[in-house]
């Protein structure tokens, strides 16, 4: 037998290392040519390294989470000795998928060889009540008090070393009241668990880091009434041809941006800060923040501008299935000129989105709720909703911003001005 060492190919890109992020393999597995041995993630895509041999995996490079240099060790197989090369040597990988084909939930069932297994440490874990005539556990002092308190300690759980019963126990038990399910309803965790942040869960750390860090924003919310937008909505959706989809809220307001850019063009942009020049894109490429189980997206719509309301909502839709299936492709998932965040039922009142950096604006929005607004003459029941939006304040300042979101509102609320003159101004 000899061993064959596989390298960690050369992904491209002028990338120099990349985050392990699966194992599909442990340590004693038998493998065959091209079955996947594990999978790193770069900050574009999710790459899997297949196996170049048949044979006998001996070694693994490192565990979940840990960052492997280009060209360096990934796995080591023993093979029969009559298999060519002893060094696989590193190539562009064969296989690549969108980072949302990846689950953090498939990690490898066993750890790297040499690598010890660190359980996490329990202190204090409350003991059963313990059988009829047995003796509880605990200290003449904590006797003492017990019996003070009128309290029997055979109805308290003990948290300290075999059961004993603890001042603390007996604290717990008289602020709980002195039921012996009340206090087992309540026993103090003290147990900590260390979680890696790992694979798409750090790359949007980082990109949050930077973005935070990078970007001074100003954000700036504003009330928006879509009593007459939601009417027209759901007009529109009972009298929609079969086969279109569904509009919600976003297709209209994403329509309201492309009219809104059109007059305001320099927030449909990307600010290079290394160099100091700021990207104008004529097209209106509209980022949707999409949360999946794999953590947050940001599928494209692309060329807004030609899209009409269901045109939007169906590429809305497909991006969103495609995100949360993990079949988004990269292409799918990068390019946004400018970027829009819902949280749907959850939007709260207001937020302070973060903008997706090197974009210079992003739009939030928030729940729809009815609430009491005054006419003029009466409080009257409208449907109203709040925009939070924040602009990158080193490139746009706080009046564009204002009369930027004032521009949305004032479509939003007259929601034919949408339409009104939109093949002459995008």
């Amino acid at each position: 037998m000899a061993e064959r060492v596989v390298k960690l190919p050369d992904i491209g890109e002028g990338i120099a290392e990349a985050e392990l992020v699966e194992w599909h393999v442990k340590v004693g597995d038998i493998v065959r040519e091209d079955d996947m041995l594990g999978a790193v993630m770069t900050d574009k895509a999710t790459v899997e390294i297949p196996s170049p041999a048949d044979g006998q995996v001996v070694w693994l490079a490192g565990e979940v989470g840990d960052m492997l240099a280009i060209g360096s060790d990934f796995v080591r197989l023993s093979v029969d000795a009559k298999s060519e090369p002893t060094t696989e040597r590193a190539k562009p990988a064969p296989r690549a998928a969108a980072p949302s084909a990846r689950k953090p939930d498939d990690a490898p069932s066993a750890p790297p060889a040499g690598r010890p297994v660190v359980a996490p440490t329990l202190q204090h874990v409350a003991t059963p009540l313990r059988s009829a005539g047995e003796r509880p556990l605990a200290a003449p002092a904590v006797r003492l008090r017990a019996r003070e308190a009128g309290v029997d300690l055979r109805q308290l759980r003990g948290t300290g070393p075999a059961g004993r019963i603890t001042h603390d126990d007996l604290e717990t038990y008289l602020a709980r009241g002195r039921s012996g399910a009340a206090a087992a309803s309540y026993q103090p965790k003290t147990a900590i668990e260390g979680i890696k942040i790992t694979g798409l869960r750090r790359k949007i750390a980082e990109k949050m880091s930077i973005a935070s860090s990078r970007i001074p924003h100003i954000t700036y919310i504003e009330e928006i009434d879509v009593t007459a937008l939601e009417e027209l909505r759901a007009r529109l959706n009972d009298r929609k041809r079969s086969g279109l989809p569904k509009l919600t809220l976003l297709p209209f307001l994403m329509r309201a941006l492309v009219r809104a850019i059109a007059e305001q063009p320099h927030l449909n942009a990307h600010f290079d800060d290394g160099t100091g020049i700021v990207h104008q894109h004529a097209g209106v490429h509209i980022g949707i923040a999409t949360q999946t189980s794999a953590g947050l997206m940001v599928p494209v719509v692309r060329h807004a501008e030609a899209r009409d309301l269901f045109d939007c909502a169906a590429e809305v839709t497909r991006l969103a299935d495609a995100a949360r299936a993990g079949t988004a492709t990269r292409d799918e998932l990068t390019g946004s000129t400018i970027t829009i965040t819902s949280l749907g039922a959850l939007g709260g009142l207001a937020t302070t989105p973060i903008i997706n950096h090197p974009e210079v604006a992003i739009i939030g929005v928030n729940r729809i709720a009815t609430r009491p607004h005054w006419d003029g003459t009466a409080f009257v029941p409208r449907k109203m909703m709040n925009l939070s939006s924040s602009f990158d304040h080193r490139v746009i300042d706080g009046f564009d911003a204002a009369q930027f979101v004032q521009r949305i509102k004032e479509l939003l609320e007259t929601p034919a001005m949408i339409f009104i003159g939109s093949q002459a101004n995008g």
